[in-house]
């Protein structure tokens, strides 16, 4: 797997309506297209999450890899706000608290999200001027 395909790379759980809203969030802040995504049930998702030695069966994390860096849960959150640039870098002052509160509070709605936010059927399909963003 060439390191271009995992730079700037988020893996969402793809047919969860609250990672599909935060995928569509990041795409409408990202007006160079730096960010790619791949949803955790295609192929590729799963594949790059055994490369970095995480469960395949565990949705409810939010991951981004930048650099060979892989961010988890809320420092993934925080990780992809913070290059939005412009105000958004302000949500750095996040990584003072500590990341065991942070992931507390990400868990409680990771857990929940099905039931609050409701669930797809199947992973979106991007429309054609995004599709080239998503990997797999």
């Amino acid at each position: 797997m060439a390191s271009e395909v995992t730079d700037d790379l988020v893996l969402f759980d793809g047919v969860c309506n609250l990672c599909n809203a935060l995928v569509q969030f990041v795409i409408r802040h990202d007006p160079k297209a730096k960010f790619r995504f791949a949803a955790i049930q295609s192929d590729i998702g799963r594949k790059i999450f055994q490369k970095y030695g995480m469960d395949t069966a565990d949705l409810q994390t939010f991951v981004f890899i930048s650099d060979k860096q892989v961010f988890l849960r809320s420092s993934a959150a925080i990780a992809v706000v913070s290059r939005f640039g412009g105000a958004w870098k302000m949500c750095a002052i996040f990584w003072l608290v500590p990341r065991f509160v942070r992931d507390a509070v990400y868990s409680a709605i990771a857990r929940n999200r099905y039931r609050w936010f409701g669930r797809k059927d199947a992973c979106m399909i991007p429309t054609p001027e995004i599709e080239k963003r998503f990997l797999g």
